[in-house]
């Protein structure tokens, strides 16, 4: 007689059927690319959860072989659904979050740099950079100034920008002293 026709208690049952578990968890672990010890634990749960419904099972070896073949099964369905994480350059045409991240810095510094200029030079470099792309006529009305002296100011405009971006982006100097 085994432990098992004598007392079918939850504690005896586990005693039991520990190193079952643990030779048959051993044995499909490979094949279902997972650590024995995770197999073992999904099965203890299972075997856990079956002793609070129905008791023991009435032929408890062959329960825990279907049992781990069946854990095994899952984890190897779900490996097939699931992508692991890979840090790796995205192909994404944005380029995910960093570049993200840096085009709006970016954007950020080009903005408050076209706000630091002088004159009308703000509300035109604004209106350059807007998503909307209005024509030279549009620009040249809302600033209330020819359209012929436009590309002069826009000139202009674009060389205060650029020397202001410059001196405040240091070029290193030769054998790597800052400016």
């Amino acid at each position: 007689m085994t432990v098992l026709d004598e007392t079918p208690t939850p504690v005896h049952v586990v005693g039991a059927l520990r190193d079952l578990v643990s030779a048959e968890a051993t044995a499909e672990a490979p094949g279902a690319s997972m650590e024995a010890g995770d197999l073992e634990q999904a099965v203890w749960v299972r075997l856990l959860e079956q002793l609070g419904a129905d008791g023991p099972p009435p032929d408890a070896a062959r329960w825990v072989r279907a049992a781990v073949r069946a854990e095994a099964r899952r984890a190897r369905r779900k490996a097939a659904r699931e992508l692991p994480y890979r840090h790796e350059p995205s192909t994404d045409p944005a380029g995910g979050p960093e570049r993200a991240a840096l085009r709006s810095e970016r954007r950020r510094v080009l903005r408050a740099a076209v706000a630091r200029t002088p004159g009308n030079c703000p509300r035109l470099l604004a209106a350059m950079l807007s998503p909307h792309d209005p024509t030279y006529r549009e620009i040249a009305g809302t600033l209330g100034i020819s359209q012929g002296s436009l590309g002069p100011l826009r000139s202009r405009c674009l060389g205060c920008l650029r020397r202001m971006l410059a001196a405040e982006v240091a070029a290193p100097e030769h054998r790597g002293k800052e400016r």
